[in-house]
């Protein structure tokens, strides 16, 4: 049990997608001027990496494997986690408009967002079980939320603060996002991968 939560806070806060490797920008600073959108967005990105990651390991164990078809794991996962994001947008549309409007763009980007893609290639290359794997990918999806969220309640905060006029914007979010990148390096070490 220990096992699993170690890889989980590991996923959360050491190897925090966002803030340690850099990737899933885009989302991060579009979606993250609104708190609200911000946390719509956490729990959508949690909830598609955690189903993704299983439905591609799945198909990576009982279909790639079986078959030798491995080289065809990148077209694979893609195809299928467009398919599930696809699915997800009828059903917010359909059920949460208001959220459908709020999250625009960046609600069909996540199919695309190299974090939802690159979670189910490192479950695949690190030859995870499949609890392993969904417990990797929803402590990504935790931690990109976590993250995107630390950013929009920052980012509300300075709409009231007396930034620069050259810094507004993306000037400030960038180092915003620096001084989060920094203290999340903090963390490194502490669990080891």
């Amino acid at each position: 049990m220990m096992e699993y939560f170690t890889l989980f806070m590991g996923a959360v806060i050491v190897n925090n997608f966002v803030l340690t490797r850099f990737l899933g920008l885009c989302i991060f600073f579009g979606v993250s001027k609104s708190l609200n959108a911000s946390i719509g967005m956490g729990m959508a990105v949690a909830s598609i990496l955690t189903v993704s990651s299983a439905l591609a390991w799945v198909v990576y164990n009982f279909v790639l494997i079986p078959y030798d078809l491995v080289f065809l794991k990148i077209v694979v996962f893609v195809v299928l986690i467009a398919c599930f994001v696809q699915f997800l947008e009828i059903a917010i549309k359909r059920f949460a408009p208001a959220l459908y409007e709020m999250w625009g763009i960046y609600l069909v980007l996540i199919a695309t967002n190299c974090v939802v893609l690159g979670v189910p290639l490192i479950n695949a290359s690190a030859n995870y079980n499949f609890l392993k794997s969904v417990v990797n990918a929803f402590g990504s999806g935790t931690g990109f939320a976590l993250a995107i969220i630390l950013m929009a309640s920052l980012r509300e905060k300075l709409q009231y603060a007396d930034v620069p006029k050259s810094l507004q914007g993306l000037g400030i979010a960038f180092i915003l996002a620096g001084m989060l990148a920094l203290s999340f390096l903090g963390f490194s070490g502490m669990i080891p991968l």
